[in-house]
């Protein structure tokens, strides 16, 4: 479903991204982790088509971000750390927005819109300005917009920074129905975080990477049999204590 050859970013002098090569399958939930500056983001952007690799190749769903970019950007839904919202906009205007630009058929639109309320458990506040919602709801909101088109794949950044205890464990739980299916798409699911917690309750197989290179790319049940931790494993890969020994308790 998502395929990284090789993939490299330069900004001038600087190597943000060296030569990362990964596979994630239909299906299948992966934490990307590493420490600030490891190149997490980076990567993201190149996977989504926000930023060009300098070298490499990727595909989304059987689309090579270079050769068919726009069908490779119709297959991913994309969730930055700070949500592309518009908080002028109600709920519903604004979803009717984000259908319309990635393209969701006019006679299917309204459709679509409904399902990513549903399934972010947004129908009661449909109607309310975005601006006046809890952090909380507006994460939810980016959420929607990331799967109005129901796109096969979704790249998290940082979904639950910034929430306090009970929202985390709202996102984390919608993050979990969406990668499950519950009756509905099933979604293929990268996502970043800092909290090792959240990767052990949603993720299946994790891929690290330290300075812009990959040094982890294993799965969670490998970590358990073997007496690894996530902790241990991100302490000893990035030469430093881990990201959020408080957020394991979250």
């Amino acid at each position: 479903m998502i395929e990284a050859q090789s993939l490299t970013k330069r900004y001038g002098e600087v190597l943000a991204v060296d030569s990362v090569s990964f596979k994630v399958e239909r299906g299948e939930v992966v934490g990307f982790l590493g420490p600030n500056g490891a190149g997490k983001t980076t990567t993201m952007r190149m996977l989504t088509g926000f930023v060009p690799p300098t070298d490499g190749t990727a595909s989304i769903a059987g689309h090579d971000i270079f050769t068919d970019p726009l069908a490779a950007r119709r297959a991913v839904g994309y969730l930055p750390e700070t949500p592309p919202l518009y908080p002028e906009m109600t709920v519903t205007s604004y979803l009717r927005y984000v259908a319309a630009i990635k393209d969701v058929p006019r006679a299917r639109r309204r459709e679509a819109i409904e399902r990513a309320l549903e399934r972010c458990a947004l129908t009661q506040v449909r109607g309310r300005v975005i601006g006046t919602l809890s952090k909380g709801f507006r994460q939810r909101v980016g959420l929607a917009q990331a799967i109005v088109h129901d796109p096969p794949v979704l790249i998290l950044d940082e979904p639950t920074v910034g929430l306090d205890p009970v929202q985390i464990g709202e996102i984390r739980g919608l993050i979990a129905e969406l990668a499950s299916g519950s009756g509905e798409s099933q979604h293929t699911v990268v996502l970043s975080t800092h909290i090792m917690a959240e990767v052990s309750a949603i993720c299946r197989r994790v891929i690290m990477i330290n300075e812009g290179r990959k040094t982890v790319d294993e799965s969670l049940d490998d970590l358990k049999r073997e007496g690894r931790s996530l902790e241990s494993l991100f302490a000893r890969e990035t030469g430093s204590e881990t990201p959020a020994a408080a957020g394991a308790s979250q």
